[in-house]
């Protein structure tokens, strides 16, 4: 892993007033004393504006919720949706969990990987598209299944499905369009 351990000195980084305010908003659904309930949707908050969460966000988010730095690199490092480095505009995470394997999960990978380029986790050079590996999606019946951007869900993941998947993203992005 080329992250820093938890416990090393990281950047500092200070979350701006709309971030806070964002949190804070996350932070009132829960009882005073459990503001660290909003972990989770504070990640998401700071993972939307920067794309990712370093070191310095979890210290951040951390500090913020009035939490150990520790328990939030745990929540961060335990869910796939949290980008624990920079990726691409089209983070593409295919299920290689049994039920997907089994239907041809593992080859939507390597397909994805050899029509981009990039092994599993690596980002294409012109910085559209990551590819990672992920564990159930909860969409066995519609399997091989993956998951674009932690949003949306794209089901029967064969070949061609893929391709045209490709080709979709990159005119979204051609065209400008948001995430």
């Amino acid at each position: 892993m080329d992250r820093l351990p938890i416990d090393r000195e990281v950047q500092h980084l200070t979350l701006s007033e709309q971030t806070r305010s964002r949190i804070d908003r996350e932070v009132a659904k829960y009882p005073a004393d459990q503001k660290q309930s909003a972990v989770i949707a504070s990640l998401t908050i700071v993972q939307r504006e920067q794309g990712w969460i370093s070191p310095a966000a979890e210290r951040a988010v951390a500090d913020y919720l009035g939490m150990p730095a520790i328990a939030v690199h745990e929540v961060v490092t335990f869910y796939n949706m949290f980008n624990t480095q920079p990726v691409g505009r089209f983070k593409l995470n295919v299920c290689t969990n049994l039920p997907c394997a089994l239907s041809g999960g593992t080859s939507a990978l390597k397909h994805l990987c050899d029509r981009l380029g990039v092994a599993p986790g690596e980002t294409t050079a012109d910085g559209l598209f990551t590819v990672q590996e992920t564990e159930c999606l909860g969409a066995c019946g519609d399997a091989p299944a993956m998951l674009v951007n932690d949003q949306r869900l794209c089901s029967f993941m064969g070949p061609e499905r893929l391709d045209s998947l490709i080709e979709q993203l990159r005119d979204e992005a051609a065209k400008g369009e948001s995430k």
